[in-house]
Formats: C-alpha cells, sequence, structure tokens
C-alpha cells in the first residue's frame, strides 16, 4: 500500500520536471565522468576538459585561467538538463516508446544526442571543430547511449508515465 501512495504521489504536475532535473543530473554526471576517465588515460585532467568544454562559448580564450572552468561545469549541465527536457517532451507528446520501453528509446536518444552534439552544438560553437568535422568515436558514441542517454530515458519512465 505504501508504493501505491508513492507512485500517485510521483505523478503529479511536477514529476516531467523531477524527470527533467533528475535524468539531466545523473546522465550529466555519468557522461561528464565518461570524459574524465577518457582524458585522464591521455593525460588530461578535469580542469582541462571543463575548459574544453567552455571553449564552445569562449573559443581559445577558455585554455587559460580559472574562471573557465565553472563556466565549463555550468554549461555542460545546462545542456545535460535541455536535453533531457527535449526527451520528456518528446516522450510525453510525441513518441510513447519512450516512456513504454526506455531501455531501448534512451540508448537511440543517446545516439541522437551524440549526432547533434557533433554535427550540429559543436561546429556551431566557438569550439575548434577539426577540419572535416569530428571522428566518430564508439567510445563517446557508447557513453552517450549508456551513461546519457538512458538514465535520461529511465527518469522520465519513472517519474513522468503519469502524465499523458
Amino acid at each position: 500500500m505504501i508504493e501505491a501512495t508513492h507512485v500517485v504521489a510521483e505523478t503529479g504536475p511536477t514529476a516531467p520536471v523531477k524527470a527533467i532535473l533528475i535524468g539531466g543530473l545523473v546522465g550529466g554526471v555519468l557522461d561528464l565522468g565518461f570524459a574524465f576517465t577518457a582524458w585522464a588515460l591521455r593525460g588530461l585532467g578535469p580542469a582541462d576538459i571543463l575548459r574544453s568544454i567552455a571553449s564552445g562559448l569562449l573559443g581559445p580564450a577558455a585554455r587559460s585561467g580559472f574562471a573557465p572552468v565553472p563556466l565549463g561545469l555550468v554549461s555542460h549541465f545546462l545542456l545535460s538538463f535541455l536535453f533531457a527536457a527535449a526527451f520528456v517532451l518528446i516522450a510525453a507528446r510525441i513518441a510513447p516508446l519512450g516512456r513504454q520501453s526506455p531501455w531501448l528509446a534512451g540508448p537511440l536518444y543517446g545516439v541522437a544526442v551524440y549526432f547533434v552534439m557533433n554535427r550540429i552544438v559543436l561546429p556551431l560553437s566557438n569550439f575548434a571543430v577539426p577540419a572535416g568535422g569530428m571522428s566518430l568515436s564508439f567510445a563517446d558514441l557508447a557513453s552517450h547511449m549508456f551513461l546519457f542517454g538512458l538514465p535520461v530515458a529511465l527518469a522520465a519512465h519513472r517519474w513522468a508515465r503519469g502524465d499523458s
């Protein structure tokens, strides 16, 4: 009986907001953790990664100083919450598959996020995109699928399923 009451309380008007906040936070933390780990193996520290993220806004000026570090962190999570919000809105309004099958929809959404980031967001930003565009990274793609898309879809499934 406690579980039924708990579920009812989780499907009110704030449920989509909770799905966005929790999905965006968990997906953002896991994605950033992957980036920190993958780049640490190449000798770059977390501050370098966050400066790289901030370079999307600041360009080459983000390479030095401390100010780009928190800007990179804020930028990363802002994008994470925006992508989580897009999923929640799509799942609630357009594609009920996102709510019914998060184990499939999440990784598929992660693929979409990966390509939107690498083919649209980064080239339109001040980030130094190599000539010829960003190369396909299967590890980064898998990260977006399972460490970002899946947590966002699971959060939407858990908290936004009561809203149609």
